[in-house]
């Protein structure tokens, strides 16, 4: 039988305020267990919550950037539950009104096709604490300094259909979250983590399928690699005559598994009720059209504006914009470079990226920075350095060694652009290549361009890469077609 998959994001984007979302506690990361827990985080009798404002403009900024709706009134509940790291026995939480409702987001699949995910709503929470189990014994450690900071829960459509498609839709709410500054994205801090909703039903089935909820995934990588283990868990089940149940899974990337925790509750089990010492919510018109002004130029809009001002590729644009700190690297590189586009686009996205990459480094710990990487690629512009030069230069660069410049003239990398130096180079090759010399006459025409790289890897090893490349292609044509050779 073919199985399709139904999957729903819950993605939790921890709001970026220096307080709580109903307290003055501070929500800066690392602290010691439990000195960021004040009186209200604590669940302490006789005190009261106040919102912290900052979080509904946040909130109105998300809600505008996927074009959603903004309800007039919205109000905040308690989501009742018993677990150690929830003093008070319930969450404020929304659950009938939320501050955004129905909006929707396009994604680009690997194919480039473009797919619309709906977005059921974001809802404004406070987060629980923490529960430590390693170092505690049989016993079990709660840490509540993350008691109260405030989360956006954005929650999708079941609408999407394989682990790539959920990962890729993940990526373009960090994106959006990290462009407007609401969210600093850190996943492995957790301010960005996600639940996903998993079923099966066979395909052209309409009704879903029992689905299966997978807690607090906090990486791209786990997120693709959970749905679809749990993927195949649901059909080996189906297939071998037994039911899903429905429940909440943790999953284990070291074992990469996922394992009960526990039966999953519908929303009546949590017994929500409009939370009594909290009033609702109202949102004025107004409101909402100064926090649209304010908005920055988003993820969509900037990849459109790099591909219509610097006519740079779908691909590349989408590279270059999917993060706002490499969008701003690289305008920072096209105006040093005094509009050399394609080579920064090409830096940035190789060189660059691969270093990145290697060490696990975000592009504002870049040691190689825009000014630095445009000052060397004006260097390549002019003939000072070759490409191939160019890579020894930045590899010294991002070990520390100082600029471009420096690095050229203490390493003695200028690129050679005399021509008597490089006639000198080629005529050598070619006296001592009398071989090669006789098959390239022999040769039809078509052909010869293979035997030419015989010649101009010759002369570049001789010169130490440091011969002009296309000076030498030239000079190296120009010497082996005349009749006297």
């Amino acid at each position: 039988m073919e199985w399709e998959t139904v999957i729903g994001l819950e993605i939790h984007a921890q709001l970026a305020t220096k307080s709580k979302i109903f307290s003055g506690a501070a929500t800066a990361y690392g602290a010691e267990p439990n000195t960021q827990a004040c009186e209200v985080d604590l669940g302490l009798p006789g005190v009261l919550p106040v919102l912290n404002e900052e979080v509904i403009f946040m909130a109105i900024k998300f809600g505008l950037a996927i074009g959603a709706e903004i309800p007039k009134r919205s109000i905040f509940s308690r989501k009742n539950y018993f677990y150690p790291d929830l003093p008070k026995g319930y969450q404020i939480s929304q659950f009938e009104l939320p501050i955004v409702s129905r909006g929707n987001l396009d994604i680009q699949l690997p194919d480039g096709t473009i797919k619309e995910i709906g977005i059921t709503r974001a809802h404004l929470e406070e987060d629980a604490g923490k529960s430590m189990h390693e170092g505690f014994g049989d016993q079990t450690g709660i840490d509540l300094n993350r008691a109260g900071t405030p989360l956006l829960e954005i929650v999708s459509e079941p609408d999407l259909r394989s682990a790539k498609e959920a990962v890729a839709y993940m990526k373009k709410i960090h994106s959006i979250v990290c462009y407007l500054k609401i969210c600093d994205g850190n996943m492995q801090e957790g301010s960005f983590r996600c639940d996903a909703n998993v079923s099966i039903r066979p395909k052209g089935q309409e009704t879903f399928g029992t689905r299966a909820e997978l807690k607090n995934i906090n990486s791209f990588r786990f997120v693709e690699q959970a749905i679809n283990i749990e993927i195949k868990r649901q059909i080996d089940i189906i297939e071998d005559g037994g039911k899903i149940i429905q429940e909440t899974r943790l999953y284990d990337p070291n074992k990469n598994e996922t394992r009960s925790m526990r039966s999953k509750e519908e929303a009546n089990d949590y017994r929500y009720f409009p939370d009594p010492d909290l009033l609702p919510i109202q949102i004025e018109v107004e409101l909402i059209e100064k926090i649209r002004k304010e908005l920055p130029e988003l993820p969509n809009a900037k990849k459109q504006r790099f591909i219509d001002e610097f006519n740079l590729s779908d691909y590349d644009s989408t590279v270059l914009t999917v993060q706002k700190e490499i969008a701003d690297y690289f305008e920072a590189c096209v105006v040093i470079t005094e509009g050399e586009v394609k080579l920064s686009a090409n830096w940035i996205a190789g060189e660059l990226s691969a270093s990145l990459n290697k060490e696990n480094k975000d592009i504002t710990e870049s040691p190689v920075t825009a000014k630095m990487l445009g000052s060397m690629i004006k260097l390549i512009k002019d003939d000072t350095i070759s490409g191939k030069i160019a890579k020894q230069v930045f590899e010294a660069m991002w070990n520390g060694e100082g600029d471009a410049g420096s690095i050229i003239e203490r390493k003695s990398l200028k690129q050679i652009t005399d021509r008597n130096a490089i006639e000198k180079l080629v005529d050598d090759v070619i006296v001592n290549s009398p071989v090669q010399v006789g098959q390239y006459k022999a040769t039809p025409e078509e052909k010869k361009e293979k035997l030419i790289g015989y010649f101009i890897g010759k002369i570049m090893k001789k010169s130490q890469g440091k011969a002009n490349p296309k000076q030498v292609n030239e000079l190296v044509k120009e010497k082996l077609n005349t009749e006297s050779l």
